[in-house]
C-alpha cells in the first residue's frame, strides 16, 4: 500500500476513471461496474476496482485541486502502475457556446497553479492531453450523440475568484471551461509516460448562470461522461 491509497499489490487495474468526488466514484461502481470491490477507505477518498463489460476498471475519487489529484494520481502511476486515467468531473463554461449538461474534452488545461512553474520558471510547460484517448472520447461522444466540446480549459486554484473578469476574458480567446484538476493530471501523465484525459459535464456557467445545477445532481447524475470515460478506456 502506498502513503494514501490502502490497497494491496494488483487490487487496482491498470485503466481508471478519476472523478473528484468519492460519492460519484461509489455511484459509478454501483452503477456502471459488476463485482465491485472497495479498495480504499483511506480519509473517505473511496475507491473500487470491477468490471465493465468484462474488462477490468478502477474508480477512485481524487478530491478537489491540483495538489490533492497530485497525491492520488502520481500513487496510482508509481506505486499500483495505473497506465490509464481520465478524469471524470464538472467545470464551469466561460464560453457562450457551452451549456450546462454537455461535455467538454480537454484537449490542453492552462493553469494559473505554480506547481508545473515551480519545476519549470522559464518554460511555459503545456499541458495536453493524450491523443488517442481524446481521439477515442471524441468519436464515442458523437457516436453516442452528446453535444461535445474539445478545446482549452483553465485549471485553477481558486474556485472562489475575486477577479472572474480575467476568466471571462479567457473564454474570449476560445478557452471552454474552468476546472481545478486538469493539468496537475497532464503533467504527471508527461512525467511517467502514462495517458490521461480530462472529460467534464458542465455543471454550471458563468455566462448563463440561470442554467446551473444543484449539488445533488452533480453528484449523482451527469452519467453521459461516465459512459463516454468507460468506453474510452475498453476501446
Amino acid at each position: 500500500m502506498s502513503i494514501h491509497i490502502a490497497a494491496k499489490p494488483g487490487e487496482i487495474a491498470d485503466k481508471i476513471l478519476l472523478p473528484g468526488d468519492p460519492l460519484r466514484a461509489k455511484f459509478i461502481a454501483e452503477n456502471f461496474l459488476e463485482d465491485a470491490v472497495c479498495f480504499n477507505e483511506v480519509r473517505n477518498m473511496l475507491g473500487y476496482t470491477g468490471t465493465y463489460k468484462g474488462e477490468r476498471i478502477s474508480v477512485m475519487g481524487t478530491g478537489m485541486g491540483m495538489p490533492s489529484i497530485s497525491i492520488y494520481a502520481r500513487e496510482l502511476i508509481v506505486d499500483y502502475g495505473v497506465k490509464k486515467l481520465i478524469r471524470v468531473g464538472t467545470a464551469g463554461s466561460i464560453d457562450p457556446d457551452v451549456h450546462v449538461r454537455e461535455l467538454v474534452l480537454a484537449q490542453a488545461a492552462a493553469t494559473n497553479s505554480n506547481i508545473i512553474r515551480n519545476d519549470f520558471p522559464e518554460y511555459d510547460f503545456p499541458q495536453i492531453a493524450d491523443f488517442t484517448l481524446l481521439d477515442k472520447a471524441y468519436h464515442i461522444a458523437k457516436d453516442l450523440g452528446l453535444t461535445t466540446h474539445v478545446g482549452s480549459v483553465l485549471s485553477s486554484d481558486v474556485f472562489y475568484s475575486n477577479m472572474p473578469e480575467r476568466n471571462m476574458r479567457l473564454g474570449e480567446l476560445g478557452v471552454k471551461a474552468i476546472e481545478m484538476e486538469a493539468a496537475a493530471l497532464y503533467y504527471l501523465a508527461a512525467q511517467h509516460g502514462v495517458q490521461a484525459l480530462g472529460i467534464m459535464t458542465i455543471s454550471d456557467s458563468l455566462v448563463h448562470p440561470e442554467e446551473d445545477t444543484t449539488a445533488e445532481e452533480r453528484q449523482n447524475t451527469f452519467t453521459d461522461m461516465m459512459k463516454v470515460g468507460l468506453e474510452t478506456l475498453i476501446s
